[in-house]
């Protein structure tokens, strides 16, 4: 059953579910911790309009700063900054922020304790057709191997919202990866959020396995759970948008409970979000557990779902591995 404790949409299984861009949630975000906040800065390269921080230049100009097509020098602008005493929001593509700028993110951001907040747009397969450059799977372990990192993978943009409010006002490097494509809003304003902790979104009575999720693949996640249970499989939920720090007491009690654990997440499988979870677990209480994601491949040209479903990522295909599980001994 849905746990009323998460406070989701009411039409979260709906046809006609609302659907928007996760970056729409950088975009009203900043906005807001702006007006909180007169210190919070946005520095951007060159893509304003794709990364939604031209919301925040219409309304503070004089705090955003356009860097053009330079996100090296993007980040290590934005250290200085912060120890100016600012509170700079770096947005770009996450293939070039991170992954271009990895090694200023690195040396002037996360070795300096720089209270910089990392902004990776565009993130995952279901970028497109940009195709393969532009789809970056690799981000959240690039992230999460940073001493002092906070790493926060939304799954909507109401959520994303909330993400970036709460890294203007926490302390330290913050990344946040928003996605490109529009998807379902399931979560609403009284939905919980907090950097580090996770949310039950479902829960049988006696679940069999729990699906460990980040970003909007916990909505695919969620929509598994529903066609299990109506074959009588009972399953938890976890959405987990901090991949780190882990919340590491949630994720012990959703695989103490349920025996089994598979996790989804829209990133490369080796060193992501399955990869902590499953560090975590392999020393704190060993189980079955299986990890979806992309399985050591590159991106490729095609539209969102197309991609989705191609990579195993889609409800249908959660369901599949539940089953696959289900069958295996323990």
């Amino acid at each position: 059953m849905l746990n009323n404790d998460a406070k989701l949409s009411a039409k979260v299984f709906a046809d006609d579910i609302e659907k928007a861009p996760i970056r729409d949630g950088f975009g009203t975000g900043a906005v807001e911790a702006g007006k909180a906040d007169p210190r919070v800065v946005v520095l951007c390269a060159d893509l304003a309009e794709s990364t939604r921080a031209e919301w925040f230049q219409k309304e503070f100009p004089e705090r955003f700063i356009e860097m053009g097509i330079a996100e090296q020098n993007m980040a290590t602008t934005a250290a200085g900054m912060a120890a100016a005493g600012k509170v700079p929001f770096i947005a770009s593509y996450a293939a070039f922020n991170p992954g271009r700028n990895y090694e200023q993110i690195r040396t002037t951001i996360a070795l300096n304790k720089a209270n910089v907040k990392i902004c990776g747009m565009h993130a995952g397969v279901s970028v497109g057709p940009d195709g393969a450059t532009h789809q970056m799977l690799e981000d959240l372990g690039l992230m999460r191997m940073l001493p002092g990192m906070t790493v926060i993978a939304p799954a909507d943009s109401e959520e994303a919202k909330k993400a970036v409010i709460a890294a203007a006002q926490m302390e330290g490097p913050v990344y946040i990866r928003f996605a490109r494509s529009a998807t379902p809003v399931f979560t609403t304003g009284d939905t919980p959020f907090a950097v580090g902790k996770a949310l039950t979104l479902f829960a049988a009575d006696d679940p069999k396995v729990a699906l460990l999720a980040t970003g909007p693949q916990s909505y695919a996640a969620l929509v598994a759970a529903r066609a299990l249970a109506a074959e009588g499989v009972g399953a938890l939920v976890l959405h987990v948008p901090t991949v780190k720090p882990l919340d590491e007491e949630a994720v012990l009690a959703a695989a103490t409970r349920a025996g089994r654990v598979l996790t989804v997440e829209e990133h490369q499988t080796a060193g992501g979000f399955g990869s902590a979870v499953a560090e975590f677990l392999s020393e704190k209480h060993p189980l079955p557990i299986r990890r979806l994601g992309i399985q050591d491949r590159f991106g490729q040209s095609g539209t969102p779902d197309e991609l989705i479903a191609h990579y195993g990522l889609d409800a249908a295909h959660i369901q599949d591995a539940v089953h696959a599980m289900l069958k295996s001994p323990q």
